[in-house]
């Protein structure tokens, strides 16, 4: 049975190296997917990864029915034997109903790559009705990790390396930006909650004692 399979995690956890992996392994069999995407780092129309690996995708535009695109496309002669969408947090919440009925319907695997929640902690639209809507949610095993060594469990937007919790959901920057620019950190939750960077709590550790210090 054909499968709307949810990938997620934080950035830098290897959720578009895996979509790439999917991809070659299922393309080494002979099969030919449809690679759909939205706001990837490397440009309009590719699938990225940091690890310098990269692919020509479908660039999804706002307001576009992904069913009638893969229609289209099998009409005109064009083949898909399965979907992979990556940076779904992007997608509208109906361009994931959508992405429901290629599965339902036309019987294709659909796999889906995204990050859950935004630099506010809160649930993208699209990562919210896929987790609604996906036959299994499967979260990656690579962990990411926190600047303190633990979990990385929250995607932090950062301006110079401080963390900012205002600002418009999606803004295309990636873990490894220039100082001054819009950036991301992933962060475990203690400091996500204490907007604590790694730049911020260098910045800590260099500055002067600021409890009292008496002699005995």
């Amino acid at each position: 049975m054909s499968e709307l399979v949810f990938f997620s995690g934080t950035m830098d956890c290897g959720k578009s190296t895996l979509a790439l992996q999917i991809e070659h392994n299922r393309s080494a069999r002979g099969l030919q997917g449809m690679i759909l995407t939205r706001n990837d780092r490397a440009g309009e129309g590719k699938l990225s990864s940091r690890l310098g690996l990269v692919t020509d995708a479908v660039e999804v535009a706002a307001g576009q029915d992904l069913y009638a695109h893969l229609v289209d496309h099998l009409s005109q002669g064009g083949r898909a034997d399965y979907v992979i969408a990556d940076e779904a947090q992007f997608l509208a919440p109906e361009q994931i109903d959508q992405l429901a009925r290629v599965v339902d319907d036309l019987g294709l695997d659909v796999y889906a790559f995204g990050i859950t929640t935004d630099f506010r902690s809160k649930l993208f639209p699209g990562s919210q009705r896929l987790v609604e809507l996906a036959d299994r949610v499967e979260v990656l095993q690579v962990e990411a990790l926190c600047w303190c060594g633990a979990r990385a469990t929250h995607n932090a937007r950062t301006v110079g390396g401080e963390m900012v919790v205002e600002g418009a959901q999606v803004v295309v920057g990636d873990v490894h930006h220039s100082a001054g620019e819009v950036g991301y950190e992933v962060l475990c939750r203690r400091h996500h909650r204490r907007r604590m960077t790694a730049a911020t709590s260098r910045a800590a550790a260099l500055s002067p004692d600021v409890l009292p210090v008496t002699s005995v």
